[in-house]
C-alpha cells in the first residue's frame, strides 16, 4: 500500500483529474478575454452601441468576484465535486443560451448566470488540485493546471478574433457548448466521491448551515460596485460622473461595514485575519500584480496593434500566440522547479516580466510583427516563474479548513487584478496621450524653423503630386495626425512603464515570503 504521505486525497492517479479540471478551467478563464475583440460584432449584431455592449464583459466579471466569496462555504456544505458539477452544468447552459441572445438585456442575463457558473468553478478546480495531489508533487498538478489558467486569456483575443471575422461573435460563447459537456460527463465518471468529505458534511449540516448572509451581501455590494467603478471609469470620465462617484460610495462604505462585521463573526465569510497575515497576504498582492499584468497586457497589445498599426482582430490575436507556446513550455519547466523556494522564483518571474514591459518602451511607428511576438514571449517567461510559486506559497500554513477560501481569494485577487490592470492602462493611455498632444502642439507655428521647413515640404509634394485645392490646409492636416500618432506612441509607452513599475513593485513583496516545508502534509478542505 503506497504512503498516505506519498499520495493525494483521490488515490494514487491524480493526473487524470488534473487534466479534467484544467480544460474546465481553461473554458471558464478564456470566457474572460474572448468577447472583448468581438464587442463591436455583438454592438452590430444586437443593434445597440459600443458602449452599452461593453457591459457585456463587465457583467460576466462582476457576477463571477461576487460568487467567488462564497464558493468555498458552497463547496464545504454540498462538496467540492457536486459544486464542480453544478458549475459546468450551468456554465456549459448560459454559453449556449448567450450565442442564442435575441437583445442585449437576454445576453445580460445570460452572462450573470454564466459569470456566476464561471466564479465558482476555477477556485474548486484549484481546491481539488490541492487534495489529489501530495506535496512533493502539487507543485507538477498546479503547473497543468497554471496553463489553462495563464493561456487561455492568451488564446481568447485570437479565437475570438478568428471567430467574429470568419463566423460570427455567437461562436464566442457557443464553442464553450461541447468542451462543457464532455468535461461534465468525465468529471462525474472519473472523480471518486469521499467517504470522509460525506461525514464532514453531515456534521456540518447537522449544526446548521451557518451562512453568513449579511457579510455576503454586503461583500457582494462592496465587489459589484468597485467592479464598476474599474470597468466603466475611464469611459464616464471617472469622478466627474455622478454615475461613477455613486457607485464608489456605495463600494467604499460597504467595505467599511463588511471589516468590523466579519472581524466580529464566529464564522465569517472571508476570514479577515488571513489577509493580515505577511505569507498569505503577501501571495494575495502578488496575484492582484500578476493578474494585472496577464490580462492589461492581453487587452493593451491588441488595441495598439489594430489602433497604430492596422492590424486585423485575428492578427493582432496571433500576436500574442507565441508568448502562449513559451508559457505553456515553461509552466512544465516551472513545475518541476519544487526544490526552489517560491520567493526565489518569483522575484526572478517579476524581473523578466518588468525587463518585458521595458522591452516594449522601444516602441516606434517601424515596429514589425516579430518585436511584438519576442515581448510577448519574454513575458511568457516570467509569468510562470511567477504563477505557480505563488499558488503553491499561499497554501503555505492554511489549515485543513480554509483551503477552500484560500482558493476562493487567490483567484479573487487575480480577477481584480485584471480589472484593475486594465483600469490603470486605459487611464493611464487617455491621460498621457492628452499630455503629450499638448506637449507636442506646442512646437506648432511659423516661428518654428522645423515646422516651417516642414510645411513648406509638404506643400511642394501635393503640387508635384497634383493636388487640387488648399494645400497649405492638407499639408497642416497631414501634420496634425502625424503629431496625433505620435501622442499615441508615446502614451502606449507610459502604460508599458507603469506595467513594468508593477512588476518591479513584485520583487521585495516576494523576498518577504517565508520558507515553504515542503515535507508538509496537504490541506484538504472539505
Amino acid at each position: 500500500m503506497a504512503d498516505a504521505e506519498a499520495v493525494g486525497e483521490y488515490g494514487n492517479s491524480p493526473w487524470g483529474i488534473a487534466v479534467l479540471v484544467s480544460v474546465a478551467t481553461f473554458m471558464e478563464v478564456l470566457d474572460t478575454t474572448i468577447a472583448n475583440v468581438a464587442l463591436r460584432y455583438i454592438a452590430g449584431g444586437l443593434a445597440v452601441s459600443n458602449d452599452q455592449a461593453s457591459w457585456v464583459v463587465t457583467t460576466y466579471l462582476v457576477a463571477n468576484s461576487i460568487v467567488l466569496c462564497a464558493s468555498g462555504w458552497i463547496a464545504e456544505m454540498f462538496g467540492r465535486k457536486n459544486f464542480f458539477i453544478v458549475c459546468i452544468a450551468l456554465f456549459t447552459l448560459s454559453s449556449f443560451l448567450c450565442g442564442m441572445a435575441w437583445s442585449l438585456n437576454s445576453l445580460l442575463l445570460f452572462r450573470l448566470m454564466q459569470g456566476l457558473a464561471g466564479g465558482g468553478m476555477t477556485p474548486v478546480a484549484q481546491s481539488i488540485l490541492a487534495a489529489a495531489f501530495p506535496p512533493s508533487k502539487r507543485s507538477q498538478g498546479f503547473a497543468l493546471y497554471g496553463i489553462a489558467v495563464v493561456v487561455a486569456p492568451v488564446v481568447g483575443p485570437t479565437l475570438g478574433g478568428w471567430l467574429s471575422d470568419n463566423l460570427s461573435w455567437h461562436w464566442c460563447f457557443l464553442i464553450n457548448v461541447p468542451v462543457g459537456l464532455v468535461s461534465l460527463v468525465l468529471i462525474y465518471l472519473i472523480i471518486p466521491a469521499s467517504e470522509a468529505q460525506k461525514k464532514a458534511r453531515a456534521k456540518l449540516w447537522a449544526k446548521g448551515p451557518n451562512f453568513d448572509v449579511i457579510g455576503f451581501l454586503l461583500v457582494a455590494t462592496f465587489l459589484g460596485s468597485l467592479e464598476v467603478v474599474l470597468d466603466r471609469g475611464q469611459v464616464e470620465d471617472w469622478f466627474s460622473s455622478s454615475f461613477i462617484v455613486t457607485f464608489a460610495v456605495v463600494s467604499v462604505l460597504s467595505l467599511l461595514l463588511f471589516v468590523p462585521w466579519e472581524m466580529t463573526r464566529k464564522t465569517p465569510l472571508i476570514d479577515i485575519k488571513m489577509l493580515t497575515g505577511r505569507q498569505f497576504g503577501s501571495c494575495f498582492i502578488i496575484m492582484l500584480a500578476t493578474g494585472a499584468l496577464l490580462i492589461a497586457t492581453t487587452q493593451i497589445l491588441p488595441q495598439l496593434l489594430q489602433a497604430l498599426y492596422g492590424y486585423t482582430a485575428t492578427l493582432a490575436g496571433l500576436v500574442i500566440s507565441p508568448g502562449g507556446l513559451v508559457t505553456m513550455v515553461m509552466m512544465l519547466i516551472v513545475g518541476r522547479l519544487g526544490k526552489v523556494q517560491p520567493r526565489w522564483l518569483i522575484a526572478i518571474g517579476a524581473a523578466i516580466c518588468a525587463g518585458a514591459m521595458i522591452d516594449l518602451t522601444w516602441l516606434s511607428p517601424g515596429a514589425d510583427f516579430s518585436y511584438f511576438a519576442w515581448s510577448r514571449m519574454y513575458l511568457g517567461v516570467g509569468l510562470p516563474l511567477i504563477f505557480i510559486p505563488i499558488t503553491t506559497a499561499s497554501y503555505d500554513g492554511i489549515p485543513a479548513s480554509k483551503t477552500d477560501q484560500a482558493s476562493a481569494l487567490i483567484n479573487l485577487a487575480r480577477n481584480f487584478g485584471g480589472s484593475i490592470g486594465v483600469s490603470i492602462s486605459q487611464t493611464v493611455l487617455a491621460q498621457r496621450e492628452q499630455f503629450h498632444q499638448s506637449r507636442l502642439v506646442e512646437n506648432i507655428g511659423s516661428w518654428n524653423p522645423f515646422f516651417h521647413s516642414t510645411l513648406a515640404q509638404l506643400e511642394a509634394y501635393l503640387k508635384s503630386q497634383n493636388a487640387t485645392g488648399n494645400t497649405a490646409g492638407t499639408a497642416m492636416a497631414m501634420i496634425g495626425e502625424t503629431v496625433s500618432a505620435q501622442a499615441s506612441y508615446l502614451a502606449y509607452i507610459d502604460v508599458f512603464v507603469a506595467l513594468a513599475a508593477i512588476a518591479l513593485l513584485m520583487i521585495p513583496l516576494a523576498l518577504s515570503l517565508r520558507s515553504v516545508d515542503r515535507s508538509a502534509k496537504p490541506a484538504m478542505g472539505h
